[in-house]
């Protein structure tokens, strides 16, 4: 065979193997550098009647922008209806299929974390600093969630009512008395003018009875469980201070000065605004109507200081890592990522939501300042109160609920709320005091 003829095909040979081991050397490559999955789970799933849609382009907004924003990570979401969310993460959890990243309602974190659904959020006080309290996930003094907004209550009413029936008009500083509010509302009854001096928002049921009604319960002294130590309900849900408060919460109904469980649920999205109502203790959420109807004539008043200060509900949906994920810094690389004050303010401007953090309120449409909604985050920092940090919180909240309901209805109060604490003492012993 001719030499050069070899010498040309050796060299060719050559050039192909160097050819193939280039081509393999950029498949290894592109394969190891590919983006790993993260799995998140998320409570509202398109359609979900009782989701703010808004909430859920947010959270896609914020995937879609840390996942075009390095190639390490790429967070897919999976979304379930409001009403199975929590039960499909139970059993994910049982079954050892959890996502990497979990959505979890605020009071509901310290049981996942005691269950062991869940594992600390590697996040720095430098990371949350500047927070409202309520977005804040802690339990047994570690972090395991955080939120990227809160939610706050308030006394909508108009301030042209309020003057002409020679009522105070209370301050952050200065809240009514329970007496003050007391007389307001007999005031507001006696005028005839309305169907009912305030709307309690009885129409709501689940987690709107604690979050709203248990700091009335605080205000007078009481609590659902005893914080100081969390092994027991007795003497707090039911000693005089708990009785005080079923007997005013009870009055409010039985001299019609609110309406009952059987509200309309019509009633209770337009009344205020329709005059059905005087004054309506409702949710920063439900404000944006009522400032399209009435304007500068609106005001969003503190809860009234029954005597142990004035106190609403704290605490939202919050992102956290599922303990089983594999991959915990690239789940801790998106909520860190989510935080940001520029989410915080498009959560705010999208959906009303209030920021999480103060440095973003600053910057949103709603409660920057002078804006419509700025009193809300003033409650909120000042007046927001978590409901019971304990794993147990998932049973006391539908014991809760049911006692105040039922001594809405005319049940008796100290048998009801006597029952009532026994059941949640119950739940303690069964669960050996859930770590407490």
């Amino acid at each position: 065979m001719d030499d050069s003829l070899t010498a040309r095909r050796e060299e060719r040979m050559k050039r192909l193997l160097l050819a193939t081991a280039i081509v393999a050397a950029a498949l290894m490559n592109s394969s190891s550098f590919a983006a790993t999955e993260l799995t998140m789970w998320y409570h509202g799933a398109g359609g979900d009647a009782g989701l703010n849609p808004e909430e859920r382009n947010g959270v896609l907004s914020v995937i879609d922008e840390f996942n075009s924003s390095q190639s390490d990570w790429v967070v897919k979401l999976e979304s379930f209806p409001r009403a199975v969310y929590n039960d499909s993460v139970t059993a994910a959890a049982l079954a050892g299929n959890l996502p990497d990243i979990l959505d979890v309602d605020g009071p509901n974190m310290p049981n996942w974390a005691w269950s062991g659904y869940m594992q600390p959020l590697p996040l720095t006080d430098e990371d949350i600093a500047n927070f409202l309290p309520g977005p804040i996930g802690k339990w047994q003094g570690k972090l395991y969630s955080i939120g990227l907004w809160d939610s706050a209550v308030a006394i909508f009413a108009r301030k042209s009512i309020l003057d002409e029936f020679g009522i105070r008009i209370p301050t952050l500083d200065q809240p009514w008395t329970g007496d003050e509010f007391n007389a307001a509302l007999e005031s507001l009854k006696a005028s005839g003018k309305f169907e009912y001096p305030i709307d309690m928002g009885t129409a709501w049921t689940g987690e709107w009875y604690p979050y709203a009604f248990s700091p009335f319960l605080q205000s007078f002294g009481g609590d659902i469980v005893d914080r100081t130590t969390y092994k027991t309900a007795q003497n707090v849900l039911n000693g005089p201070e708990a009785i005080a408060f079923g007997e005013w919460w009870q009055n409010l109904f039985t001299s019609k000065l609110a309406p009952g469980t059987s509200q309309d649920p019509g009633d209770r999205a337009t009344g205020f605004i329709e005059g059905k109502y005087a004054l309506s203790w409702n949710g920063n959420w439900q404000a944006l109507p009522a400032v399209e109807k009435f304007g500068d004539d609106l005001l969003f008043l503190p809860a009234p200081d029954f005597g142990h200060g004035s106190k609403i509900g704290a605490a939202s949906w919050q992102f956290g890592i599922s303990s089983t994920s594999k991959h915990p810094d690239g789940a801790a690389a998106f909520i860190k990522f989510a935080i940001q004050d520029k989410f915080l303010v498009r959560f705010s401007d999208l959906g009303g939501f209030i920021p999480a953090r103060k440095t973003a309120a600053e910057q949103s449409v709603n409660y920057k300042p002078g804006a419509p909604l700025e009193v809300f985050f003033g409650l909120s920092e000042k007046q927001g109160f978590v409901r019971p940090v304990t794993p147990g919180y998932v049973v006391d909240a539908r014991v809760f609920e049911k006692a105040v309901a039922d001594i809405a209805n005319g049940a008796d109060v100290v048998d009801t709320l006597d029952a009532a604490a026994d059941e949640i003492d119950a739940d303690i012993e069964r669960n050996n005091g859930y770590g407490f």
